[in-house]
């Protein structure tokens, strides 16, 4: 069963990753100034995935210019994960590996099971979570969110720049907040 999904406003789940680097990432610890850019991916069988993590190391350096810490999150395994950060030539972006299925569901994202190799050649994992992007504050709390059932049509990096900087000059509030009666 999918999890109702998160609230715009309020807490996200915890998030406690190992990352490439053989550190860990745990959300809140050590926040970006404005937003953490939690990227949500399928995984190294994933070549759309791919595309989209090297436009999003591109464009990492304007993240960072913002005060947007960013990070690459799969449930693949180690060797996986850092196989995939090796391919994206991953210096600005974080990529941390291993992520629970339980946590996946929590944070609100789909779960698919393998259809085999890939056009890749890459053996899809028995089970593996579908993308999302999430961006949260410092306090915790979410200010954006998107899932996909699909690898297609992600929201792309450099809108979420502009989103950004207009977010920020604006002081525009987390929107979807509303919980009441419809």
């Amino acid at each position: 069963m999918r999890a109702q999904g998160l609230m715009p406003r309020y807490p996200v789940p915890a998030l406690n990753v190992l990352l490439t680097t053989g550190e860990r990432f745990v959300l809140g610890a050590n926040p970006g100034q404005r937003f953490d850019l939690l990227v949500f991916y399928r995984g190294l069988h994933c070549p759309i995935c791919a595309k989209y993590l090297l436009e999003l190391e591109r464009l990492a350096p304007e993240f960072a210019s913002r005060g947007v810490q960013v990070v690459a999150i799969s449930s693949d395994s180690e060797e996986r994960g850092k196989a995939m950060a090796e391919k994206v030539k991953a210096s600005g972006v974080k990529f941390a590996y291993g992520l629970n299925l339980r946590s996946a569901r929590e944070w609100g994202l789909y779960v698919s099971t393998s259809r085999g190799t890939t056009s890749i050649g890459i053996e899809e994992p028995e089970l593996f979570s579908e993308p999302g992007v999430f961006m949260v504050r410092p306090d915790g709390t979410l200010y954006y969110g998107a899932v996909q059932t699909m690898p297609f049509a992600r929201p792309q990096f450099q809108d979420l720049i502009g989103a950004i900087d207009f977010a920020v000059a604006k002081d525009y509030p987390a929107r979807g907040e509303y919980t009441g009666a419809v």
